[in-house]
C-alpha cells in the first residue's frame, strides 16, 4: 500500500527528514515502511495499517514543523508514541506555547502533553507538585517560569532550594566551608538559571538578593512574600521539613515542588514528605499535582530506556503491583 502526501515547501521536507535523513530512517525502522520524496511529496510504502500510521506520524511532525518547531529525535519518537496510542490529534496542542526565552534567545516551551499540563498548571495554580522520573524537564521548566514571572514582575523574587541529602556520599568530605559544601547540590538549579538568565545577569540579581539558591534547613522561620519558590528534589524531604516549607508562603508567593519518588536517598525507614504531602493535599483547592511520566523524558532516548527497565524492574519485583 502506498500513502501520499504533499509538502508545500522545500525547508519542511528538509525539516521532517532531518540531518543525514536520520528523523526519516526512524519513522522507515519503527513502522517497517520506505518513504521517499518525489516531485514535492512523500510516498510512504508498507503493510496498510503500518504505513497509515507513519502517514499520521508524518502529518503531525508537519504540524509541528509548520508551526516554527525544528524536528529532532526526540520530537519524532514522542509523535511515534502518540500514534500507536491513537492520540495524534494532540500534536497540535503542544505549539506555540512559549513559556519563557533562555539568555542565547532560545524560546522554551513544553515538549510533550505532560509538559504543557504540568506548566498550565504552575501557571493557575499557587502550589504545584511535580513528579516524574529523571529527564521529563521538571525543574527546567519550573525555573522557567519563575524567571518569566520576574521578568514579567508578578514576583520580585526567585528562591530556589533543596534539601542537602546525599546521593550515596556524605557533605562532610567535601572542602570548604558550608556554603561551598552545599553548592555541589544547588548546582542543576544553578545551571538552569545560567542559561536562562546569562551568567553576568544572575550574578547581577543575585547579589541585589532577588535570587536566593540554598539549601532546605535556611528556610525555617522565614515567611516568603512576592517570591517564585521552587523545591527541587522533594523526594527526599523528611515530613517535617515539607510541612515547614510548605507553610512559608507568603502573599503574591508561588510554589513549586519537583521531584522523583524512585530516587528517594533519605535513610531506610524514614518516610518521604513529599509521598505523604501527595496523599495529604491532593484535594486542596488551589494546590496541583501532576504526574509526569517516563513518555514525557526528552533527554537522550537511552534515559527514557533507563526509565522504564527500571519501572518494568521494580514491577515484577513487586509482584505486578508497580512501585511501594
Amino acid at each position: 500500500m502506498e500513502q501520499r502526501i504533499s509538502i508545500e515547501r522545500l525547508e519542511q521536507a528538509v525539516n521532517i527528514f532531518g540531518s543525514f535523513d536520520e528523523n526519516i530512517r526512524l519513522l522507515e525502522q519503527e513502522f517497517s515502511v520506505t518513504v521517499v520524496n518525489r516531485e514535492g511529496e512523500l510516498r510512504v510504502s508498507g503493510e496498510p495499517e503500518e504505513t497509515m500510521l507513519a502517514a499520521k506520524a508524518i502529518q503531525a511532525l508537519l504540524t509541528l514543523s509548520s508551526r516554527g518547531e525544528a524536528i529532532g529525535e526526540q520530537n519524532v519518537r514522542y509523535v511515534i508514541g502518540l500514534v500507536r496510542a491513537g492520540k495524534e490529534e494532540q500534536i497540535t496542542e503542544l505549539t506555540g506555547d512559549v513559556l519563557c526565552i533562555s539568555a542565547k534567545g532560545r524560546p522554551i516551551k513544553p515538549k510533550t502533553i505532560g509538559q504543557k499540563e504540568y506548566i498550565q498548571s504552575v501557571l493557575k495554580n499557587t502550589v504545584t507538585i511535580g513528579v516524574g522520573p529523571a529527564g521529563t524537564g521538571k525543574t527546567y521548566l519550573a525555573v522557567a517560569a519563575a524567571v518569566q514571572a520576574f521578568r514579567d514582575k508578578q514576583v520580585n523574587r526567585i528562591i530556589l532550594t533543596r534539601p542537602a541529602v546525599e546521593a550515596g556520599e556524605r557533605l562532610g568530605f567535601l572542602p570548604g566551608d558550608l556554603q561551598s559544601k552545599v553548592d555541589p547540590y544547588l548546582r542543576p538549579l544553578y545551571d538552569a538559571l545560567f542559561d536562562m538568565l546569562g551568567a553576568e545577569t544572575y550574578q547581577k540579581y543575585l547579589e541585589r538578593g532577588n535570587i536566593e539558591v540554598a539549601p532546605l534547613a535556611y528556610m525555617r522561620g522565614r515567611t516568603l512574600d512576592d517570591s517564585f519558590i521552587i523545591l527541587d528534589e522533594a523526594q527526599n524531604t523528611s515530613r517535617e521539613q515539607m510541612k515547614m516549607f510548605l507553610t512559608r508562603l507568603g502573599f503574591g508567593s508561588k510554589i513549586v515542588i519537583t521531584g522523583d519518588v524512585t530516587q528517594i536517598d533519605l535513610p531506610d525507614g524514614k518516610a518521604s514528605g513529599l509521598k505523604e504531602a501527595m496523599r495529604v493535599l491532593k484535594k486542596v483547592e488551589g494546590i496541583g499535582i501532576c504526574q509526569l511520566t517516563n513518555a514525557d523524558v526528552v533527554r537522550h532516548v537511552m534515559v527514557q530506556r533507563i526509565v522504564k527497565a527500571y519501572e518494568d524492574y521494580e514491577t515484577a519485583k513487586n509482584g505486578g503491583k508497580g512501585r511501594k
